[in-house]
C-alpha cells in the first residue's frame, strides 16, 4: 500500500467544520421558540452540539485508520446493519409515523442512517473484487442492486422513503462508475420507475404529497402546507436575509424547522448569499471527494470514496430539491446542519473515511 501523505485534505476539513458551526447556530436560532416550551431555550441545541462533537471526535479518529481496514469488516459490518433493520421493525420507537428508531428514553439510532455508509463500504469491496463481473446483467448487475434492494425494502418497511432513495442512489451511482452497461441500467431504472410508483400508489399519504408538489394551493392547510411555509420562508429573506434569529416562520407555522427544513429559515435569516455560501461549501466538498476518487491508489478507495461523495451529494440535493419546491416533500435531513444525531455522527465518519484516503491519493 502507498505510504501515506503526512496531512489529510484541509479543503474538506474546513468545509466541514464551517458546515458544522452554521448548523449549530442554525439549529439554536430555528428551534428555541420551540425549545422554550420544554423549559429550555438550548434543549435542541445543547444536544446537537454533543452529537456534533462526538461526530468530530469520530471524523478525526477515522482519519488516522487506513481505509482498507474497512474492507476486511465490510461484510460483518453490513450484516449487522441488516440485524439491525429488522429489529427495529420489531422493537423499534415509532416517530412522525416511521418505527425507525432504536434506544431508550432520548438516546436513540437509526439503523438506516448507518446502512448507508455500511452499504457503501460493502459495495465498494464487492465491485472492486469483481470488477470483471459487472458488465454482466446476471454476475454483475443482478446481485448488487439485489443486496442494496433488500435494504431498501426494509427500510420502507418502517417507512423512510427518503433515506431509502439516497441508499439506492448511492448504489445505482457505484454501480455505473464501476462500468456497467448503460443499457442494463437503464432498463432496470424503467423498472425502478414502475415500482416507485407503485409504492406511491400503495401509500394516500404519498399521493397527497404528489399532489400537493405539483400544485400545494389545492390544499394549504394539508398537503401543500409545508411546502407553502417553506417558501414563505425563503421568499422574505431575499438577497442579505432578514438577521440570525429574526425568522418569522419559525414561530410554529413551519413544521420541525430545525430539522428536514432548516435550509428554509436559514435562506430566511441569511438570504440568497447565506444559501449560497452554505451550497458553495458543499460543492467544496464534492469537488476535493471527487479529486479524492480519482487520484485513490486502489479501486477500493477509489469506490469509498465515489461512495461518500455521493451519499452526501444525494442528500443534500434531495433535501434542497424539497425545501425549494423542486421534488416532493420527504423526511430527510441537510447534511451537517439538520438537527439529529444519527444522521450527523454517520456523515461526520464517512468524512473521516473520506479525508483518510485522501491521505493516500497520489
Amino acid at each position: 500500500m502507498t505510504k501515506a501523505r503526512s496531512t489529510p485534505d484541509f479543503i474538506i476539513i474546513l468545509s466541514t467544520i464551517l458546515l458544522l458551526t452554521i448548523g449549530v447556530i442554525m439549529v439554536y436560532s430555528s428551534s428555541a421558540v420551540v425549545a422554550i416550551a420544554k423549559g429550555d431555550p438550548f434543549f435542541f441545541t445543547k444536544r446537537q452540539l454533543i452529537f456534533a462533537l462526538l461526530g468530530i471526535a469520530a471524523m478525526f479518529f477515522m482519519m488516522n485508520i487506513d481505509y482498507w481496514v474497512w474492507k476486511k469488516w465490510a461484510k460483518v459490518g453490513l450484516i449487522t446493519c441488516f440485524i439491525l433493520l429488522v429489529v427495529v421493525l420489531i422493537i423499534g420507537k415509532e416517530v412522525n409515523g416511521a418505527k425507525s428508531w432504536l434506544g431508550v428514553g432520548a438516546f436513540g439510532i437509526q439503523p438506516a442512517e448507518f446502512t448507508k455508509l455500511g452499504m457503501v463500504v460493502f459495495l465498494a469491496k464487492w465491485l472492486s473484487e469483481n470488477q470483471k463481473n459487472i458488465v454482466s446483467f446476471t454476475k454483475g448487475l443482478v446481485p448488487t442492486l439485489g443486496i442494496s434492494g433488500a435494504a431498501f425494502g426494509l427500510i420502507m418497511l418502517q417507512p423512510d422513503l427518503g433515506t431509502g432513495a439516497v441508499l439506492m442512489g448511492t448504489a445505482v451511482l457505484l454501480i455505473f462508475v464501476s462500468g456497467c452497461q448503460i443499457k442494463h441500467l437503464m432498463g432496470l431504472g424503467m423498472l425502478g420507475v414502475i415500482g416507485f410508483a407503485g409504492l406511491v400508489l400503495a401509500a394516500p399519504y404519498r399521493i397527497k404529497r404528489i399532489t400537493g408538489f405539483i400544485d400545494p394551493w389545492q390544499d394549504p392547510l394539508g398537503s401543500g402546507y409545508q411546502l407553502i411555509q417553506s417558501l414563505y420562508a425563503i421568499g422574505p429573506g431575499g438577497v442579505m436575509g432578514l438577521g440570525i434569529g429574526m425568522s418569522r416562520q419559525k414561530f410554529n407555522y413551519l413544521p420541525e424547522p430545525y430539522n428536514d427544513f432548516i435550509f428554509s429559515i436559514l435562506a430566511e435569516e441569511l438570504g440568497f448569499i447565506g444559501g449560497t455560501m452554505v451550497l458553495l461549501l458543499f460543492l467544496f466538498i464534492l469537488w476535493r471527494g471527487m479529486r479524492v476518487a480519482i487520484s485513490a491508489p486502489d479501486q477500493f478507495g477509489s469506490l469509498l470514496a465515489t461512495g461518500i461523495v455521493g451519499m452526501i451529494a444525494i442528500q443534500v440535493i434531495i433535501n434542497v430539491g424539497v425545501v425549494t419546491g423542486m421534488f416532493p416533500v420527504t423526511g430527510i435531513t441537510l447534511p451537517f446542519l439538520s438537527y439529529g444525531g444519527s444522521s450527523l455522527t454517520l456523515m461526520l465518519t464517512g468524512v473521516g473515511v473520506l479525508l483518510n484516503i485522501s491521505r493516500f491519493a497520489r
